[in-house]
């Protein structure tokens, strides 16, 4: 009877446990996947591979009136943010390419040089998802039509046989405003403000050989209605749409003007020599120039004439009536790039490398005192009275006033303040598009 009972009791016992052991495993299989761990991330060669990040290259060539100069940039692309610069290559060589406008084929060994540059920077894996573009700036712009073209077209050819992605629109002569509004998206990509709906962005100005560019947005209205229909951009870059005011001035760059206010615009035959005489260098002084493949023979006029009246009276009849101001963009903060800061640095105002700011009237004040003093060396170039009594006048024909302060700088964050960041996104940009 004892025996029966307890092994009703074990029957009973393995009955219940059975029973608890099928609930708990029914309950655990349906339980939601939101609480089970995510798997451990796959770990790349060097370093773990986010879920939806990846990389992108990007090569711009730019092809200056003095050098021609790579850019090897490396994005980090991630699903709905803005891509972030991981790495840049950088290297120049020169001259530049219109210096070859009457044997165009003897550009390509410097080409090829930069070409392996790229390429040894760039993952052969990489290599054809890889777009390669090249923007003439002001150099080309200025020579002859078919001189420039047929440049292009040797590079059109390098590009062609290169492991890279080459299309139709890969090598170009840059339109002048389009060359501001990439050096506009550079700065403001570089100091976070164009991807922040909230932050104000910084204007950019930039001083070249050939051009020289002015690009900020604007904020009053009055602005983009009373403004020339051609000033007025609007684009979309990162998911938002940008309206910015941009002009290019193509022959007011420093050297360009240099040679108006000298008075050399109608130039000899190529190679020919010529004298000019100017209020604008230091008296009965003499020396040679050579610009655009003419060499010149250049003086200063007698004694006795104050030169830095008499040449900001020159200078100001060449900007006479060829720039707009714009009464917004004494508000707005401005980076302002090349001979503007390569002058701040020869007057030892900001340093080489750290850069710093500077005001119109620094410009002004120091062109008066250069242009009334001795030279402090003969490292100074015979050229930095013409130099800074242009910047200056060419800052307030502009509509800055002298207070107006600007930020120099070379970098940002390392990476160098160039147009060709900033192009080179636009053109990733249009390859989604398309």
């Amino acid at each position: 009877m004892k025996r029966a009972k307890l092994v009703g009791v074990f029957l009973l016992l393995g009955g219940l446990l059975t029973y608890l052991m099928l609930v708990k495993r029914h309950y655990g299989a349906s339980e939601p996947d939101a609480y089970r761990p995510p798997p451990p991330p796959r770990a790349g060669p060097d370093r773990p591979v986010a879920p939806g990040r990846s990389s992108q290259y990007g090569i711009m060539f730019d092809a200056g009136s003095t050098g021609t100069r790579v850019h090897v940039f490396e994005f980090q692309m991630e699903r709905s943010e803005a891509p972030k610069l991981a790495h840049e290559t950088f290297r120049a060589i020169e001259p530049g390419l219109s210096a070859y406008a009457d044997q165009p084929e003897e550009c390509a060994a410097g080409l090829l040089e930069l070409l392996k540059v790229a390429e040894s920077s760039v993952p052969p894996s990489s290599w054809t998802l890889t777009p390669v573009v090249l923007k003439a700036t002001a150099g080309l712009r200025l020579l002859d039509g078919e001189k420039a073209e047929q440049l292009l077209d040797v590079v059109r050819a390098l590009f062609t046989d290169s492991p890279f992605l080459c299309r139709e629109d890969s090598v170009s002569i840059m339109d002048g405003t389009d060359e501001g509004i990439s050096a506009w998206i550079t700065v403001n990509f570089l100091t976070g403000d164009l991807h922040s709906p909230d932050s104000s962005t910084a204007g950019m100005l930039d001083l070249g050989g050939g051009s020289t560019q002015i690009t900020f947005s604007p904020q009053d209205e009055k602005t983009i209605q009373t403004s020339p229909i051609d000033y007025i951009r609007s684009f979309r870059m990162f998911n938002s749409t940008h309206t910015v005011y941009s002009h290019s001035y193509l022959g007011l760059g420093l050297m360009s003007a240099r040679l108006s206010v000298l008075g050399g615009i109608d130039a000899p035959p190529l190679g020919s020599s010529t004298e000019l005489v100017s209020p604008c260098l230091a008296p009965e002084s003499s020396g040679s120039w050579e610009h655009a493949d003419v060499v010149y023979r250049v003086r200063g006029q007698k004694a006795g004439e104050p030169v830095y009246e008499a040449c900001r009276t020159k200078v100001e009849k060449v900007l006479y009536r060829k720039v707009v101001p714009v009464s917004e963009a004494a508000d707005v903060d401005f980076y302002a790039f090349s001979y503007y800061y390569d002058r701040a640095v020869d007057l030892g105002l900001i340093g080489e490398e750290t850069g710093g700011t500077i005001r119109v009237v620094d410009y002004m004040d120091a062109a008066k005192r250069v242009c009334s003093s001795p030279p402090v060396s003969a490292l100074q170039s015979p050229f930095l009275c013409l130099d800074l009594v242009y910047i200056s006048v060419l800052l307030q024909e502009l509509g800055f006033p002298p207070n107006k302060r600007f930020k120099l700088a070379r970098t940002i964050n390392q990476v160098e303040t160039s147009w060709a960041l900033g192009a080179t996104f636009h053109y990733i940009e249009s390859l989604k598009r398309h």
